[in-house]
């Protein structure tokens, strides 16, 4: 055959300079696709030798090199798959987007294939980002079944050509001659982080070889590095492939910490396959320890995400929901749909599917946790918990299986201890038809709380709200196995049975008509600190609190939004008071300035016991000594 010289279709020159300038966002990518290619390669001869005998007479270890010559500037990555014959470079190489794997697999599904192989090659433009490190391609190639070898040569300005060449066994050879800017991609370094990072779970052996050693390379240094060229460079076992009875517990804590870089094994691990619609593999783990990220809403970092074995990104969050995002591991997939550069996904109803597969099963494995291990999954709420709260605020879907698992510590619990939710109602005190909570920033401040003592009198227990998340839960978290949560510090509250209520109510009209004129002194002393003055029902040893309007924000979440510098509005509180407290009998019996005095005490220390800030602490300690020194 002799030398000819071709220009490209398709409007290639157009066509190459966007595959190469924006079709793929990093130059690193390049090694990706050529090891994917190489991989298809083999891929196809396997197959096709299961029928085809003399296609694998020579009874091939199936291999892909990497050869890098440093003086030279070249890089070969080499495979003894498939190969091709001249027909084949000009449809394969000669037009972008004609993809041999793509037409193989549609040849194969005509005939009735059913076991198709995984072949990752789709589009056929993978190869010509080879260009975007290097500024002359050379490709060598042999098919299996053939005695002839071809030669397919570009710079990409110049269309390219074909001819006859020699080639030493079967596969494909593909030849950068590299950029003068680009020469870091052949230190050996460099190749094997590519592999690592993408390449890692192909399913045979790829090697890295220098054909340039030093001349003065010493004997010792010529074992080692002939050592070194003899091992593979990737892992090749992709754990989440096989079956879970074949793999040993320490071979995924070794998964585990090769992927996360974590020290500890990991808490649990989960492997299960997707079947139905969509297909997938999952090899997932929970961690023992928070890391950093966790709490950094602008760090990316998801479940890694593969295909057919090629790593494509570990920022693939969409696959997860955020309050997930603690959960490490692998996802990989041969249906999904890939745009032609293979980092942004096509379909989302596919995404989606795989997202709610991946979530349900990660709720189910904490439901099996908390009912057949409960310090183990006390384990993983103390650390992970706070994070799982967020979806009851932001997941409608899982927000009623998200309930079931969160544990909220109590007002009548041990410091410490935390229950379920489904634990409190069973040990709601009779007659008790709602789910009481307050916020707070601490667990002591919460427990202490005044406006929970007259729930406690009458046998009630109070969740306490304590995390900062659990401020923005509130808002939204309604209702619980029919019963209405309530914040005992707002609103209006009463407590016991209707005969109780009722009682109460009636005492508490009796005793507001007492201290009419009392409250309304009161509220003119307070007056622009306060918006009412009213007798309490939720105290019982405590001579007064502070309480919010329904649907006002609590102070822990006033503090902590002017913390973030946010705008919060000002909206002024109720002050109740206890008209059983002795000390506020003694307070409406005095007069003039030591009544005036007396009711900023009774306020300051209202905001102290809810651990809010007093307005003026100077005044507020001064008037303090003042009173001990009486």
């Amino acid at each position: 055959m002799e030398k000819k010289t071709n220009q490209f279709k398709a409007e290639m020159a157009e066509m190459l300079d966007l595959v190469v300038n924006s079709l793929y966002s990093k130059k690193e990518i390049f090694l990706r696709e050529l090891i994917s290619n190489a991989s298809d390669a083999i891929d196809r001869a396997k197959y096709l030798g299961l029928t085809q005998k003399e296609l694998v007479a020579d009874n091939p270890e199936w291999r892909i090199d990497i050869r890098v010559d440093s003086k030279a500037g070249t890089m070969a990555v080499e495979d003894n798959g498939i190969g091709m014959d001249a027909d084949d470079l000009e449809k394969s190489l000669g037009t972008i987007a004609s993809s041999g794997t793509k037409a193989f697999r549609q040849a194969l599904k005509e005939k009735g294939g059913d076991a198709l192989p995984e072949l990752i090659g789709q589009f056929g433009v993978g190869f010509y980002a080879a260009f975007m490190v290097a500024d002359r391609v050379r490709v060598v190639t042999k098919k299996r079944g053939s005695d002839k070898a071809y030669v397919w040569e570009s710079t990409m300005q110049d269309g390219y050509t074909v001819e006859e060449g020699e080639r030493e066994g079967f596969g494909t050879t593909i030849m950068l001659h590299m950029r003068d800017d680009q020469k870091e991609w052949l230190e050996r370094w460099r190749v094997e982080d590519l592999v690592k990072k993408y390449s890692d779970f192909i399913a045979y052996p790829i090697r890295f070889a220098r054909v340039d050693p030093a001349k003065d390379e010493k004997e010792e240094d010529r074992k080692r590095r002939e050592e070194n060229e003899a091992k593979p460079i990737n892992t090749m076992v992709a754990l989440w492939k096989r079956p879970k009875k074949d793999v040993k517990p320490e071979e995924y804590a070794e998964f585990y910490r090769h992927l996360t870089r974590d020290w500890e094994d990991p808490l649990e691990t989960i492997p299960f396959s997707g079947e139905g619609q969509v297909e997938f593999k999952a090899l997932l783990f929970l961690p023992k320890k928070a890391t950093m990220e966790l709490f950094m809403p602008d760090r990316k970092r998801g479940l890694s995400l593969y295909v057919r074995n090629v790593f494509i990104g570990d920022d693939m969050e969409m696959l997860l929901p955020p309050w997930l995002r603690f959960v490490k591991g692998v996802v990989d997939s041969s249906d999904l749909p890939l745009n032609v550069s293979r980092e942004m996904l096509q379909d989302d109803t596919t995404i989606q599917k795989i997202k709610q597969a991946v979530t349900s099963k990660i709720l189910s494995v904490l439901e099996d946790m908390k009912k057949k291990d409960a310090a183990k999954y006390d384990s993983f709420h103390s650390t992970f918990g706070s994070v799982l709260k967020e979806g009851i605020y932001g997941d409608w879907t899982n927000a009623d299986r998200l309930k079931k698992l969160v544990k909220y510590p109590t007002a009548r619990g041990e410091s410490g201890k935390k229950t379920f939710l489904e634990d409190y109602v069973k040990d709601m005190a009779p007659g008790q038809k709602d789910i009481y909570f307050i916020c707070a920033e601490r667990e002591e401040a919460a427990r202490s709380a005044p406006q929970t003592e007259a729930a406690r009198k009458h046998g009630c227990d109070v969740l306490l709200f304590c995390d900062p998340v659990d401020d923005f839960l509130a808002e939204s978290f309604r209702e619980f196995d029919g019963h209405s949560l309530v914040d005992v510090a707002r609103g209006e509250v009463q407590f016991g049975t209707d005969e109780e209520k009722k009682a109460e109510k009636e005492r508490g009209e009796k005793a507001g008509g007492e201290l009419k004129d009392f409250m309304e002194a009161v509220k003119k002393e307070l007056n622009g600190k306060v918006s009412d003055v009213r007798v309490s029902t939720r105290l019982d040893g405590s001579p007064c609190c502070l309480v919010a309007q329904s649907g006002a924000p609590s102070p822990s979440m006033v503090r902590m939004m002017r913390a973030m510098n946010e705008p919060v509005p000002e909206e002024k509180r109720i002050l109740e008071i206890n008209a059983d407290h002795p000390l506020v009998r003694k307070v409406a019996a005095m007069d003039g300035e030591q009544r005036a005095k007396a009711v900023e005490m009774l306020y300051g220390a209202a905001l102290v016991a809810e651990g809010s800030p007093v307005p003026d602490g100077a005044r507020f300690t001064k008037a303090l000594y003042e009173l001990m020194m009486k």
